[in-house]
Order: C-alpha cells, then structure tokens, then sequence
C-alpha cells in the first residue's frame, strides 16, 4: 500500500565537468546509480527531487579552451548540450540538469560566500599559490602532482594523496609538476580567502558517527580518517573565469574568482532553487532543503568524497552557524546535510584504467550508438564498481547480455507474451490455482519487499539479483507446467498456467523498471498498456533573464505509489512481441578489444 507520510528525497548526482563528453567509467559512478535510486523512490510513492548540471569553471574549462583556441564559455556550452544529451539518452531522470554558468547559481554562491564570511568562517591569507611558468595561470591543486611526504606515493595531487588519504597543500609535496605540462610550478605570495574547516572538525565528528552502520563502510572510514587533518582550504583563485568574487574590491577584479570546487557543491542547491522557479512555486525547494524530516542522497565516485562528506556539510553547517564561532542563518534558512553520501568505487577497462589521452576508453554516446542502453544500465547494476573497483571486460559484457539479458528475462518475456498472444490474443482469466501457482505468485510478491529494501539502500547488485531470480523462478515454472502440452487435454489448465506466467512477467516488469526503464515500458506495451510506465527525460531549452538560452533536462516522471504487484486484467488484447534485447556474438569482443589495441 502507499506510504502515508511520502518522504521529500533529494538525489543529487555529482555535476560532470564539461570539459568534454563522459565514458561509461563516469556514469556507472554517479549517473545510473542516482537514477536506479530514484526511480524506485518515486515507484515507492516519495516525492523526489533529482538535480545535478554541469560544472563548467575553473582550469579544466580553461584548460581545454586553450587547446581548442576558443573561449572558456564556447568549450563549456558544447560539452553541456553533448553531456545534457548522453544523459537524456541513458534515461537519467533528472528534474533538472542545469549548469552552474547560470545567473541564478553565481547569486545563490556569492550569498553562500557571503553569510559564511559574516559568520567568520572564512578569512582572508596570504597564501603561497602555483603558477604555470610559460602561461602565467594558476595551477589549481588538483594540477598539481608529486611525491606524498607522508607515504611516498609517486603521484599524489596537490589537495590530497590518494594512497593514504591525507590532506595536501601544493608545497607540500615533493618534486612538484603540473600535470597538464610537466613543467615544474612557480610559488608566489598572493592573497585569497579561505573555507576554516578546523572551526568543524568536533560538529562534523559527531555528524558522521551518526552515520555508522547506515553509510557505506569505506565512505565513513575514509571520511572520518579526514577529520585528523583539517585545514583551512582557499576558496578563492587567480583565474578570469569562475564565479566573481562578492566583496568589494574583489567583485570587478578579472584575476580574482570562487574557486570551482566551491561553487560546485553549491549547484545541489542553486539547481533546486532554479527548478522551483521553473516550476511555478520559488518556494518549493524548501520541502527538500529546510524540512528536518527530509532526506539527501549524494552521488559520485570515490574520488569526490572529501568535497561532498567533508566540505560541502561544513558549508551547510556554517551557512546556519553551526561550527565552533556560532553565526546565524542566511536567508536560505538551515539547509540539511547530506542523509548519505553514495560513493562508488573506480570502474577499469580491460584491466586498465580510463583513459581519454590514452584512448583506453568508450564514450557514453559511441557505446549508446552500438548497443542497447538498457545492456549498460543491466551491466552497471549487477557488475558495477558498488562497493569495490571492478573491471568492464567486453566478453563479460556479452556474457550478462546473452545468458542474462537475452536468454533469462527476455526468453520469459518472449515464451509468455507469444505462446499467450498466438492462442488466446489476450490476456486470459484464471482457474482454480494450484500450489504451483501459488508459489509462484507469493514469490513475486515477496520479491517487492527485498528488491525495495536494498533499492532504499543503494545496494543495487543485492536489488537486481532479486530480481532476477524472481525471473528465474518464473522460467522455472513455465518449463516445468508446459502450457503447450495442455492446448487440446485441458486448455482451462493452460489458460490458469498463462495467466499465473504473465503475472509473474508483469510483476518482474515492475520490480526491473528501476534498472531498465525503456524495456520495462517495452513489457507494459506488451501486455496491453497504454501510455507511459517509466518516464524518460527530454531535453528542453530554457531562458533566463539577462543571459543567453541554454538546454535543460527535465521530465515528467509519476511518482504515484506503484512499488506492489498489480493485479493483470483479463481480456486485456496482446501483440506477439518482439525481442526485448539483441543477442552479441564474439566478434562484438574481437571487435572492440581490437580497437582497444589500435588505440595504445
């Protein structure tokens, strides 16, 4: 039945840098798990809030504009309608995909900027800060690569070192270089503004103990290890292209921007205040925002868990005065950190690691052009890097397709729909059951509870394994009561057995959804539905007033309590179907591993 009370539940999938187009590595980390996520929530009858966009400051925007010899905002309006459109093709159902270059995300920065200044959690220092000799720019943190002074890791980065966790400054480490050049940086003195996240260290303490036994263990470990090394973090950069700076002196200045870290993390919520407007009510962002009762579920990969388990809360907790020197609210009121933070691990490629520069890759666009997009999603929930980097092979790919894909949940789709369809053409009533019938029922049934609870979790392998082992059953039973050898001994059996069967089918529809919307709609067509079952999002553009149009994605997504088996109306028409899914052969691994090979 429907819950009572609907939770308010923001998903917030971390904001790809449009700096260029994704690769499956990026999506299996942020993208597919926030919307496997939610679209169970709303199936479950919650009111889900999902908003992310792209992140188009700093130097990697920079960076890739120089090589391209065009401007910084030309390179960030192509790779945002490129990446806006890969999502929308994977079925990300987002509420609103913006970008932080909008009007209304430099205002809502520069007031978060600005109450946490007035509430002394950030203050001006003179700062020892990286330039590239040969462009004279800054070389942001991240830009910088050396040896770890505390473990020795070779190739740690100028914020922190990956290999034991630490946190970093630039001249910390040894043999500094920049890794867009190699060249060796330049240190001088120059004056910046900086997030006090010691004032933190004992409210944020607190908060992540709470998380214990809820969070995923590796993020709490990781993320309470933080806490021994808090320091002040510089907000601001020498860059002529970010969020201005809000003060004066500083506002007008070319050289002096936010730091795009910082505005970022922002973007959950500038994003949530820009759909409120869009959606006719400015105030309704708060029910996910201000409401103590409501939840937040942030997703990324690994490598942005310090920013969104450790600098994102201690803004939030600063923009309500909530750290160690007090303060008072902004206008925003007291935002809600965040329920949980969903870290994935690294997802390789044939044993090696995601590489643009090296080819050691495939974009979202390129594997959507060649292959069913429900094949990724399927591969992603059950193979993924959940919980531990993981390995996408071509040939294991093939194999959860043909033996998973193909031959378990589209044969039960197939046998059912067809044999029912060809001797019937419709969906018929049943008799009396059986207590074949009735297992199979009360397995579907209880299949609800299991695959939703490990939904509500996160914890997608454990989901669709349930899943696919309720189709799996159903198989079972079909082979087992063969409706084809009762056409002419006892057609009233065959009609109980069909219906029993397309039930099952309908049920397991529903359970997959999350995980594959076009097909599952596909299997509610089949069955005589009309109209949409999963909704998929669509690109819009947009306006804003004072700047440029730009695309959006949004959609109409239902978010009515439908999380239950739903009884399946006899008499209803069917159409033989058609496969629900393409079997691949080896040549599919000869193939790409030959161009993988072509490509060193």
């Amino acid at each position: 039945m429907s819950p009572a009370n609907p939770k308010h539940i923001l998903a917030a999938p971390a904001w790809p840098y449009a700096n260029g187009p994704r690769h499956i590595g990026h999506v299996s980390g942020f993208a597919i798990p926030s919307d496997m996520f939610s679209r169970y929530q709303r199936m479950a009858g919650n009111k889900v809030l999902m908003v992310s966009g792209t992140d188009e400051h700093g130097t990697p925007i920079t960076v890739q504009a120089d090589k391209e010899g065009i401007s910084p905002r030309e390179v960030a309006d192509r790779y945002n309608e490129v990446i806006a459109t890969d999502l929308a093709n994977l079925g990300i159902s987002y509420d609103l995909f913006t970008r932080t270059t909008t009007r209304n995300h430099y205002a809502v920065t520069q007031e978060i900027f600005s109450t946490l200044l007035r509430n002394g959690y950030i203050f001006p220092k003179a700062t020892l800060g990286a330039i590239s000799p040969s462009t004279g720019r800054t070389l942001p943190d991240r830009y910088i690569e050396g040896t770890c002074p505390i473990c020795g890791y070779p190739s740690a980065r100028g914020d922190q070192c990956d290999n034991c966790g630490n946190q970093l400054d630039p001249t910390d480490l040894i043999n500094p270089r920049s890794r867009i050049n190699g060249e060796t940086p330049l240190f001088v003195e120059q004056e910046h503004y900086f997030l006090d996240l010691p004032a933190f260290t004992e409210v944020l303490g607190a908060w992540l103990q709470s998380k214990s036994g809820q969070w995923r263990p590796n993020v709490l470990k990781f993320s309470l290890n933080l806490l021994d090394d808090l320091r002040p973090r510089a907000i601001t950069r020498d860059l002529d292209w970010g969020v201005p700076v809000p003060l004066d002196g500083w506002r007008d200045r070319p050289d002096k921007k936010i730091y795009v870290w910082f505005d970022a993390v922002i973007g959950y919520l500038s994003a949530s205040i820009e759909w409120a407007r869009r959606s006719g009510d400015p105030d309704a962002w708060r029910a996910w925002w201000n409401d103590p009762s409501a939840e937040s579920y942030y997703f990324m990969g690994k490598d942005n868990i310090t920013f969104h388990a450790e600098i994102w809360p201690a803004m939030l907790l600063g923009y309500a005065g909530r750290g160690s020197k007090g303060g008072t609210p902004g206008p925003f009121g007291i935002l809600n950190l965040p329920t949980e933070v969903v870290s994935s691990e690294y997802l390789t490629m044939e044993g090696r690691k995601f590489s643009s520069s090296r080819q050691v890759v495939i974009y979202v666009r390129d594997f959507l052009d060649r292959y069913d997009v429900d094949a990724l999603r399927y591969y992603v929930a059950v193979a993924g890097p959940e919980n531990q980097d993981t390995d996408f092979t071509w040939s294991e790919f093939v194999r959860r397709n043909n033996d998973e894909l193909v031959a378990t949940w589209g044969n039960l789709v197939n046998r059912a729909v067809s044999f029912a369809a060809r001797n019937i053409g419709s969906i018929p009533g049943p008799g009396e059951l059986t207590a074949a019938d009735h297992a199979l029922l009360e397995t579907s049934r209880q299949a609800f509870d299991s695959v939703g609870e490990h939904l509500s979790r996160s914890r997608f392998k454990f989901a669709i394994n349930e899943a696919m082992h309720a189709v799996a059953e159903a198989n079972k039973y079909f082979s087992e009561q063969a409706p084809w050898k009762l056409r002419e001994s006892d057609p009233a059996r065959m009609r109980t057995i069909l219906h029993v069967a397309l039930q099952a089918v309908d049920d397991a529809k529903t359970m997959l959804t999350p995980f594959l919307p076009r097909s599952s709609q596909a299997v509610y067509e089949m069955l005589g539905g009309t109209g949409s079952w999963s909704g998929l999002p669509r690109i819009e553009t947009v306006d804003e007033e004072g700047g440029p149009s730009y695309p959006v994605i949004t959609g109409s997504y239902d978010s009515s309590f439908r999380w239950a088996t739903r009884p399946i109306a006899a008499g209803t028409p069917l159409a033989v179907p058609v496969p629900l899914f393409a079997k691949l052969d080896q040549s599919v691994v000869d193939e790409e591993i030959a161009r993988l090979a072509g490509n060193e």
